[in-house]
């Protein structure tokens, strides 16, 4: 596809400022909360004890994985658009990616990443319908790898993780088809777009009739042009089998990276005795299961899944300071990153 035959006519909006204010102050709460909660339970001694005697090559450890992480995260992103746009750059595709993991991080169901990522890469002269092909076809990449990657990991640990599972088996297996489900979805939209139509044309209007859309029949002209788009850019990308290739493999070794984290914690307060391999089935199937959890970043369920899951095979004591850990690598790191390239962007456009 030729460069000139891009266009920027097409809008993309930025997320809205209230609901973003409301769901900061959401994010915020649910650190106080935590933070309030550590102290009633662990009181202050014990929290100065563990920061002060923690294995800190571990601690660096987490955030050598947390880059890491960011890292793929951004050449996953990285590669599609450079096929597309021969002029892309790293340093771009990487500011894009951290501000979908802020807007990830600060919205339910991790529904605001897209839509500003987007945004985003109108600003430096893409299309929207191109961006959010890209961005579609890294979710498939990335959800197939993450998929995969499980049920290995759980295949060669079936039996510590069935007993580590035991009374939330039905949650996991849950979480694992509705990933899957995701993938097909998302397949079958780029394979034949008909299908889609023929289920997403009658639920908009349904949703228009209830006044959720103000103008159904607006709302579906649009998506079956994004859906044509995406159909075409699909076709496009089945041709590129080494590019997908090398998404694929770099997402395994993303998703290996965020499982890490949680083992890096693990040593980090004292623990000993288990194996990477056996923290990381767990770990996956946890980030399957904050998909459900309606909250900005999964807040609440998230540490609440780390606790009911990790709480027999952490040492007494350990586990809230680690779930502050780990939400500080996974959480409100990204947070933070995040904001500063979206400062600096907002900065750059102003001038």
């Amino acid at each position: 596809m030729n460069d000139n035959n891009l266009t920027t006519n097409e809008n993309a909006k930025p997320a809205n400022k209230k609901s973003m204010l409301i769901n900061i102050t959401i994010v915020i709460i649910i650190f106080i909360g935590l933070f309030i909660y550590m102290v009633n339970v662990d009181g202050i001694n014990n929290i100065v004890n563990l920061l002060t005697n923690a294995d800190f090559k571990w601690v660096l450890g987490g955030v050598f994985c947390i880059v890491f992480f960011w890292i793929c995260e951004a050449i996953t992103l990285h590669l599609p658009l450079k096929k597309l746009y021969p002029n892309q750059k790293f340093g771009e595709s990487f500011k894009v990616s951290m501000i979908g993991q802020l807007f990830n991080n600060l919205t339910p169901f991790c529904s605001g990443g897209q839509p500003m990522q987007a945004y985003e890469l109108t600003k430096s002269g893409k299309r929207v319908s191109d961006s959010f092909s890209m961005l579609a076809i890294k979710f498939i990449v990335y959800q197939m790898a993450l998929v995969l990657f499980t049920f290995v990991v759980v295949i060669f640990q079936f039996d510590f993780f069935i007993s580590l599972m035991d009374n939330f088996l039905w949650v996991a297996i849950l979480s694992f088809g509705v990933n899957i489900f995701a993938i097909i979805i998302v397949i079958l939209a780029g394979i034949n777009k008909k299908i889609i139509s023929s289920i997403a044309n009658p639920f908009i209007k349904l949703l228009g009739k209830i006044k959720i859309f103000k103008n159904p029949d607006k709302t579906i002209k649009k998506f079956d042009e994004s859906l044509s788009n995406f159909n075409n850019q699909f076709k496009f990308m089945k041709e590129q089998k080494i590019l997908i290739l090398k998404m694929f493999l770099i997402s395994i070794v993303q998703c290996l990276s965020y499982y890490m984290i949680t083992y890096m914690v693990y040593r980090a307060f004292g623990n000993s005795g288990l194996a990477i391999w056996q923290i990381i089935p767990a770990q996956a199937f946890l980030l399957l299961i904050m998909t459900f959890i309606p909250t900005p970043g999964a807040g609440v369920g998230a540490e609440g899944g780390f606790l009911l899951i990790f709480n027999s095979i952490f040492k007494e004591g350990t586990i809230n300071m680690s779930i502050l850990f780990w939400r500080l690598y996974t959480f409100y790191a990204p947070i933070i990153v995040g904001a500063i390239f979206l400062a600096f962007s907002n900065k750059k456009e102003k001038k």
